[in-house]
């Protein structure tokens, strides 16, 4: 078939050779005229089909009656409680080395019974040592920490529009666990900065071009020595800030824990959302995770920049006894590192994505398996109790309890 441009549309060659062409005036007005009968037909059309869309029945199930069904309450639920402990991780952050202006604060009190109103003041010579990774770190962290109250406080009062049950873990807020340094709130808590065992097998995930957890592969972790024995992310008493070489240790073990708490939640919005069943509690999915990517995205870059350690010799934690060693993975260093180390690599590499054998490889967020993604959520919250050390506290054993009740049904 040819096409032709509506200028090309001139009366037919029969009437031009009869004389009946018309003028070049009566040409235009034919044109115009033309122009406007097909610009009405295709506006019909195009309402037409905007109407028939509106009434295709989306692929995702709706609620006849407005409510959630039971299995997408229950996924919001588990967010919601996952989105709380992030919070508690956060705002121990945020008290010590975050901005200090009263937004946070003011959310946090709000949402947590006593929590204070006013900002705690910071820790500046901890603060000082966060710094060091990027100078903007006290606002991402303030940041962050006020994104995830946003987020626990949506996701519960969406439920509760909904007709559901929203989720409280202030029962839990029982360990004695806050820094006693310059700063820090002395509030119960959920979790414990202070024995962190950090998971850095992200940071070699994202750069291998060959692997993805989703096909069983495994990942070496980037700085060995903090997958070995507990650390502290915060000081734990102002003594911790009196041995400068130590104090950025526990500035840099706080580093790459960020970007391990964030990781987390860029995989377990992508891999729930497969489970919904609601377009909007999808679009709740999608919305939230989206900012938890860009979180780890961030902290990912920041990670990078962590202080080696001086002369290549470990760090001794003065109260524990456990070492601490931090390799240079800046660019300068890359001959020495290779490329599953290089710190300026903080866009996903391209990786094996559904099939090694059938696909190419694809630029991916990982893992995003949907398969028992619940029990794997639910595993990895377990991999994190461990790693905060709070299996030990019998409040940690009921929460864990609460959590997986929150979860089971999905």
């Amino acid at each position: 078939m040819k096409f032709r441009s509506l200028a090309d549309r001139t009366p037919s060659q029969s009437n031009q050779a009869s004389g009946e062409g018309g003028s070049s005036s009566e040409k235009k007005a034919f044109n115009r005229r033309s122009f406007l009968r097909n610009s009405v037909v295709a506006g019909a059309a195009v309402t037409a089909g905007a109407a028939i869309l509106e009434n295709v029945p989306s692929a995702l199930a709706q609620s006849s009656n407005g409510r959630l069904t039971r299995g997408d309450a229950a996924i919001l639920r588990w967010l919601a409680a996952a989105e709380m402990i992030e919070t508690d991780l956060w705002l121990q952050y945020q008290e010590l080395a975050g901005t200090q202006d009263n937004e946070v604060s003011t959310i946090a009190s709000q949402q947590i019974p006593g929590y204070p109103s006013q900002p705690s003041g910071g820790n500046s010579p901890y603060t000082n040592a966060v710094l060091q990774l990027d100078g903007d770190m006290d606002q991402y962290i303030h940041d962050n920490t006020e994104d995830e109250l946003t987020h626990e406080t949506f996701i519960n009062a969406y439920l509760v529009s909904k007709g559901s049950a929203p989720v409280s873990l202030d029962q839990f807020r029982t360990l004695d666990s806050s820094s006693k340094a310059t700063g820090a709130n002395q509030f119960a808590r959920l979790t414990d900065l202070r024995k962190l065992t950090v998971d850095t097998t992200w940071w070699t995930r994202y750069r291998s071009r060959t692997g993805n957890p989703d096909l069983g592969d495994k990942f070496q972790p980037a700085v060995p020595s903090l997958i070995v024995n507990t650390h502290p992310g915060i000081p734990r008493t102002n003594d911790d800030l009196n041995n400068g070489d130590f104090l950025q240790a526990i500035a840099n073990t706080a580093g790459f824990h960020f970007a391990d708490i964030e990781v987390g939640g860029a995989s377990m919005y992508p891999g729930l959302a497969q489970r919904v069943s609601s377009v909007e509690v999808l679009r709740i999915l999608l919305s939230i995770g989206g900012t938890e990517i860009m979180h780890f995205q961030t902290w990912h870059d920041k990670a990078g920049n962590a202080i080696p350690s001086p002369n290549g010799v470990p760090i001794i934690d003065p109260v524990t006894g456990f070492s601490v060693f931090f390799p240079d993975l800046t660019n300068a260093a890359v001959p020495a590192v290779g490329e599953d180390l290089q710190s300026n690599l903080i866009m996903p590499e391209p990786t094996a994505f559904l099939s090694k054998q059938k696909l190419p490889v694809c630029s991916i967020i990982r893992p995003t398996a949907t398969k028992n993604a619940a029990t794997v959520a639910l595993q990895g919250f377990s991999w994190q109790q461990r790693r905060m050390r709070l299996s030990a506290e019998p409040a940690s054993q009921a929460s864990a309890a609460l959590v997986f009740k929150i979860c089971i049904c999905c």
